[in-house]
């Protein structure tokens, strides 16, 4: 089985990870579907020395990058997808079977670069850059965890597929930046999967039926997606302009970020529509912290003369 080139759009997230034996097998299962490219959010550094040395693994291993946050890791890519397991779990994204999902993802990964307006619409100012630095850095293995290094070539075409540590799956913060849900259809009584497990079956689902990319592409390139990175900065300033509006004291919930988040992620904007609507609510934030005195008019003093 040839594996085919859209592929290489696919951006595996390992989040979290604690079992080497599970990152190997993961970025093993990766090598099989020539899958080439994992992120790891905050693998377990002990985990991940040993993880190195498995067996076919090294090539995606070496290559492999690593960030502080899901946000980081995920800024570049215009559709990002959460694995779970479901269960009781009570979630606020669609889930998907297995079947269905792979095809909506194939549409993406085969939509055609479309120009390069994308990445200088994603590009960060120092102050977004400087404050996505905070995180912490590990000495020798980590490399930049900012979001300028996430951004500097965002495709409309990227997808990161992301599963949750061994132990408790994705959290619902990781959930957060997810479009939506995937579910391996396992029977009820045994829902989990090992993660290499996981890793491979999915991937198989997706290079199975490369024809399948071709049929759905066109729907998709008419417009460009806004990438992960672009909704996160037009999350931010709309909570901020929440927040300063007395909106979000009025209405009082333990997780307002995250709803918003999902919020904005249901809306699918196209990169240009995130662009203006980021602008319109900086603006409106602006406006609100203002304390200047709005000037009158010439019209409204030339009334006031009149009517004196």
């Amino acid at each position: 089985m040839n594996s085919p080139a859209f592929i290489d759009n696919l951006r595996l997230v390992l989040v979290a990870t604690r079992n080497p034996l599970n990152i190997g097998a993961a970025a093993r299962a990766m090598s099989n579907f020539g899958c080439t490219h994992l992120r790891l959010v905050n693998p377990y550094d002990p985990a991940y020395r040993e993880a190195v040395s498995a067996v076919g693994a090294a090539p995606v291993l070496a290559s492999a990058e690593q960030f502080s946050t899901v946000a980081e890791a995920v800024a570049d890519c215009a559709l990002v997808v959460g694995t779970t397991a479901a269960g009781r779990r009570e979630l606020h994204h669609s889930l998907c079977t297995l079947e269905a999902g792979a095809r909506m993802i194939l549409q993406h990964l085969a939509l055609q670069q479309i120009g390069r307006k994308q990445a200088a619409n994603a590009k960060l100012t120092r102050a977004e850059v400087a404050r996505q630095k905070t995180g912490s850095k590990r000495a020798g293995r980590r490399k930049t965890a900012s979001a300028a290094h996430a951004v500097n070539k965002p495709a409309p075409n990227r997808v990161a597929l992301l599963f949750g540590s061994e132990k408790t799956g994705l959290s619902n913060e990781d959930l957060s930046h997810c479009h939506w849900l995937l579910r391996i259809p396992t029977r009820e009584a045994h829902r989990s999967m090992n993660l290499g497990q996981a890793v491979a079956v999915c991937l198989y689902e997706l290079v199975r039926d490369a024809k399948a990319a071709v049929q759905f592409k066109r729907a998709l390139e008419k417009a460009t997606p806004a990438t992960a990175g672009e909704l996160e900065r037009f999350t931010a300033v709309l909570t901020e302009a929440l927040g300063s509006s007395g909106f979000l004291d009025r209405r009082t919930v333990a997780d307002a970020d995250g709803r918003i988040r999902r919020l904005v992620r249901r809306l699918n904007l196209p990169s240009r529509d995130a662009d203006m609507w980021t602008g319109i609510m900086r603006q409106i934030v602006w406006k609100l912290h203002s304390t200047e005195t709005p000037q009158p008019s010439p019209h409204s003093e030339g009334r006031r003369h009149r009517t004196t």
